[in-house]
């Protein structure tokens, strides 16, 4: 039976997620937390690796194709997003807007 560490070398975390040194530094390290060992070692929680792992293949991973299913572009993800959403606004002040708007747009005639 062989333990896995708790603790990852920053030398290992990109190969234990599979990925090379730049990819690691720019998209994974920021989100981690380093844990210096001695005066120059740095390291990260395997767990904490495992979990960034989760989060981006909730928000990036395409599900097994299968014949006759949705596209998997079409499956919405959850907590992922950029904060910027789309779709129809519920307000009713924003579709009051809206309507007086496309009213002034349509009854304008171009001469």
């Amino acid at each position: 039976m062989q333990i896995l560490p708790r603790l990852i070398r920053l030398r290992d975390a990109p190969d234990y997620l599979g990925m090379d040194r730049n990819r690691f530094n720019h998209e994974v390290r920021p989100a981690l937390t380093e844990l210096r060992i001695g005066s120059q070692g740095v390291a990260f929680d395997r767990l904490e690796m495992d979990a960034w792992v989760d989060h981006y293949k909730r928000c990036n991973g395409r599900p097994a194709r299968h014949r006759g299913d949705e596209l998997w572009d079409a499956i919405e993800t959850q907590g992922c997003g950029s904060g910027v959403g789309s779709g129809i606004s519920t307000s009713r002040s924003s579709a009051i807007a809206f309507t007086k708007a496309l009213e002034r747009a349509s009854s304008k005639r171009r001469s």
